[in-house]
């Protein structure tokens, strides 16, 4: 390679990037590297490219170095770059070089960028979706089966039973012991539903006596003449006649 070949290319490249760029020797050169396109303003992306030149340049490759200036590059993406700027390299052995590859880095961060933005926009949209779904449930509530209803039903009527204990112990505390008495006499008079429910088995009790020895006859057996027959005998058995003889 003779220095005067890259001198030229290094003019070259002054022109294009007369503020990126900075000549550390006659053989090595730095470009500070910005996507094609600003996506997001937020995360500012910028790389510096060192670029070595051997002296076989251009008929052998240029070492490349990526580090970020600004914003991160993983070590996914930092191998990828490499990569990708080596291969475009060995498609231009024998010609200058450095301006391809630096227009090629500035597109392959643009498409970077780009995966970075939709990536973050998924991440946004599935931390939504996630939120959205935590609500429905906290507003929809836990489906109510056999099994949890018993299970609250035995928890409620536990509460209500000590808050109705709590109450009455209150209220006890502010009574006088004459109307502590009271208070406790009134409570253990039954109350109207207990007395007719008392009553009502009563007369259940009373219609299943039945005396012993007694007969059951169905009315439905007798004809009209037979109870007619019945009734005159009755009438003659117990009525009173009188005689014309006195």
């Amino acid at each position: 390679m003779s220095a005067e070949v890259l001198t030229e290319e290094f003019e070259v490249l002054e022109s294009i990037y007369p503020t990126e760029l900075s000549i550390v020797s006659d053989r090595e050169i730095q470009i500070d590297v910005e996507p094609d396109e600003t996506i997001d303003n937020d995360h500012p992306f910028k790389l510096q490219l060192s670029v070595h030149y051997p002296d076989e340049y251009p008929d052998s490759l240029p070492h490349l170095t990526l580090v970020a200036i600004e914003g991160e590059l993983e070590g996914t993406e930092h191998e990828a770059l490499l990569d990708s700027l080596t291969e475009v390299g060995e498609e231009n052995v024998g010609m200058a070089m450095t301006f391809t590859l630096v227009s090629h880095l500035r597109e392959q961060m643009t498409s970077l960028v780009r995966k970075r933005a939709d990536q973050l926009m998924a991440e946004e949209t599935e931390k939504e979706r996630l939120a959205i779904e935590a609500e429905e449930a906290r507003t929809r509530g836990t489906p109510v089966t056999v099994e949890s209803f018993k299970a609250w039903k035995i928890k409620f009527t536990r509460e209500m039973t000590q808050k109705k204990t709590k109450d009455e112990e209150e209220k006890l505390r502010a009574l006088s012991p004459k109307e502590r008495e009271e208070w406790k006499r009134a409570a253990t008079r039954p109350t109207g539903r207990q007395l007719f429910e008392k009553n009502k088995n009563l007369e259940h009790d009373d219609d299943s006596f039945v005396e012993e020895g007694a007969v059951s006859v169905d009315i439905s057996q007798y004809d009209r003449s037979q109870l007619r027959a019945h009734e005159d005998d009755d009438d003659d058995g117990d009525g009173v006649h009188f005689s014309d003889s006195d």
